[in-house]
């Protein structure tokens, strides 16, 4: 694992790279108060062949903190264009979960020539403006400390707040996105520009995204999630051909955290058939 900044509108961006850049690039965004590393067991299970890119995205992980109004979709899908540019890649695949999932919705709907798959992860039309999970979503950026007394009050924080979080996947947030500061544990990430933003701005509609895409598409849903109903996604599943769904049992919202091993299959065998052309729509096939 490697990492590298690179600047965009005044912001200093962290990315972490796996793999040879020789090899197809697969690039990634993490959600609303996630961190690059989040990806790192997708990274390990693609292995050979892949190279992976996982952006700490601004205001987060070691990116550069911003204003708050900056905290919003067009902003995320411009420091993203930056990184493609940075990278000189001309075709990829995307994965984001969450928020990760709207700026990778909305990128492809801006430049689909460049996406080769697309993955996303528990997120779909109206999830963050309505329902139990935007509800809990904002709940928390209400009432979420912004720091804590010691390590054992941050990682109870953490096993209350998620509690169905893996050994790994709660020793990963505890590693990537606190810190130990003079004041107690901190956030790495700008807690209150978010929580600030998230409250604030309304999110974006993403059926456009949805409608417009023209390549291999997995939107993949945990079975418990409260985020992504499983309404929307055979919605989203019936409005375009391009689009296949998954569930994955005994997962909420953060199904990588939670069923990685189960996650981390499903989207790896997508990535491998699609690199086959076997995902192309029946009137697409020659």
């Amino acid at each position: 694992m490697e990492s590298f900044y690179f600047d965009h509108g005044g912001v200093r961006l962290h990315c972490v790279r796996w793999g040879n850049p020789q090899d197809t690039p697969v690039v990634m965004l993490h959600g609303l108060r996630a961190y690059a590393q989040t990806w790192e067991p997708l990274a390990e299970a693609l292995g050979d062949g892949f190279c992976c890119y996982a952006l700490d995205q601004r205001g987060r992980g070691l990116s550069g903190w911003a204003p708050s109004d900056s905290y919003r979709t067009e902003c995320y899908v411009a420091d993203l264009r930056q990184l493609v540019l940075h990278l000189q890649l001309d075709e990829f695949f995307l994965i984001g979960h969450s928020m990760g999932g709207s700026t990778a919705l909305e990128y492809v709907r801006q430049y689909p020539n460049r996406i080769c798959g697309l993955v996303v992860e528990d997120i779909g039309p109206g999830s963050s403006a309505a329902g139990d999970g935007a509800q809990r979503i904002r709940r928390e950026m209400r009432e979420t400390p912004l720091v804590f007394a010691d390590w054992e009050a941050a990682e109870a924080f953490w096993r209350h707040s998620r509690p169905n979080l893996s050994r790994a996947g709660l020793q990963s947030r505890l590693l990537h996105s606190m810190h130990e500061t003079p004041a107690g544990i901190a956030w790495r990430h700008d807690q209150q520009g978010i929580a600030e933003a998230r409250l604030s701005i309304p999110p974006i509609d993403l059926w456009p995204a949805i409608r417009s895409l023209r390549c291999p598409t997995l939107l993949v849903r945990g079975g418990r999630s409260d985020f992504l109903s499983q309404e929307t996604m055979l919605a989203v599943e019936a409005s375009n051909p391009y689009i296949e769904t998954v569930e994955i049992p005994e997962a909420s919202h953060y199904v990588h955290d939670e069923q990685s091993e189960m996650f981390n299959r499903t989207v790896t065998e997508f990535i491998h058939r699609t690199m086959r052309n076997e995902h192309q729509p029946e009137e697409d096939v020659k």
